[in-house]
């Protein structure tokens, strides 16, 4: 029998150490700026289960080579898909550094970015003992009538949650529909990660940025 597979859902991982040092130098102070504008909560309840988000990271020179290489890749992404990605003009919209507490409990519920065509992250601090992405099946007709599958350590076309475990370096890019969420971290090591979404907007409505 002929067997075929349609409407995949792609992710790609890369191990691109080049920008960890700099980037987690440059990270240093957006984190501690959102610290800081926490200073109440955390000397009044503590820092457990805390998310620590950054300004936007967007126009900051610092990260103008990152920002280059993830929105070149991004878009080859799209292209690689089938996409007719001469149309469009492939804009950032979104980018941000983020640090789980040092308390442990940090975490991220499943959830997708509005409106976005892909995402992406970029780990500057992780280890096996830390927080870690996990991925869901985007079908929900498929999520809607799932059966048992015979093993839960495999991963097969019935898999539900995918998850990737990561290494400072690590480069995940994926579709801005596909649903995500983080691990409960223990606070055992650091952990620290850039996020970015990227818009494709039709050529002639909106500028490159």
């Amino acid at each position: 029998m002929q067997i075929t597979e349609h409407f995949k859902t792609p992710i790609w991982v890369d191990y691109k150490p080049d920008f960890i040092k700099s980037l987690d130098k440059f990270s240093d102070k957006y984190i501690k700026d959102s610290k800081n504008k926490q200073k109440k909560y955390i000397k009044k309840y503590g820092d457990f289960g805390m998310s620590y988000h950054s300004t936007s990271l967007l126009g900051d020179n610092n990260f103008l080579d990152f920002t280059n290489y993830v929105g070149q890749k991004s878009w080859e992404y799209l292209d690689h898909q089938g996409f007719d990605m001469q149309q469009y003009t492939a804009m950032f919209s979104e980018m941000w550094v983020q640090e789980f507490s040092k308390k442990g409990g940090g975490h991220h519920s499943a959830h997708i970015h509005w409106n976005q065509h892909v995402s992406g992250f970029y780990f500057l601090k992780c280890s096996d003992k830390t927080s870690y992405p996990i991925f869901h099946d985007p079908r929900t007709g498929a999520r809607a009538t799932k059966l048992k599958t015979k093993s839960s350590s495999d991963i097969v076309n019935g898999t539900e949650l995918v998850h990737i475990k990561t290494t400072p370096g690590t480069l995940i890019i994926f579709p801005g529909y596909l649903e995500h969420e983080f691990a409960v971290d223990f606070g055992k090591e650091p952990f620290r990660f850039i996020h970015w979404n990227i818009q494709s907007i039709p050529k002639g409505m909106a500028k490159d940025v």
